[in-house]
């Protein structure tokens, strides 16, 4: 849906509709931040099935997944849409702005907030799940390098 919405974009803005550009901005921006929210899903997934092994059963954690993977975006979207709805809307219509026909978000304080730093904070959390994971895979690597020569003596 990102990229369907990503590409008709153009077109749709073309139509100067504010409540159309405004609607599109914000599914640009949701399942921008959906996908993100789902990349996130991925590595607390994979720390759960190599790190935390044993004993991890989450009582309905696909439905858990779900509401936090399609629920966060939506959270940060309506709280964009409640401050302004025009947060949202056409690029500035000069003709020397090649993204003129693009509806996105126009303020940069929300851009750097609600994208930026969602974003920041996903890779954060990707990279410490990662270097967990990677330490983990090393524990257990060294740990049954080690067990062939205990057993020799």
């Amino acid at each position: 849906m990102l990229n369907v919405i990503f590409l008709v974009n153009p077109w749709l803005s073309s139509y100067n509709l504010p409540a159309l550009c405004i609607a599109v901005a914000a599914l640009l921006h949701y399942f921008l931040l959906a996908a993100f929210t789902w990349m996130c899903m991925e590595s607390v997934h994979l720390y759960l099935a190599l790190v935390k092994v044993f004993n991890i059963y989450i009582p309905k954690y696909i439905l858990k997944c779900c509401i936090a993977g399609w629920g966060i975006p939506a959270i940060v979207i309506i709280i964009v849409l409640i401050i302004n709805k025009d947060f949202y809307g056409n690029g500035s219509q000069s003709e020397n702005n090649p993204f003129s026909n693009f509806c996105w978000i126009q303020d940069n304080v929300v851009f750097y907030i609600s994208v930026v730093a969602y974003i920041f904070l996903v890779f954060l959390t990707n990279t410490a799940m990662f270097i967990t994971v990677l330490l983990q895979i090393h524990s257990v690597k060294s740990r049954t390098q080690k067990k062939p020569r205990f057993w020799k003596r």
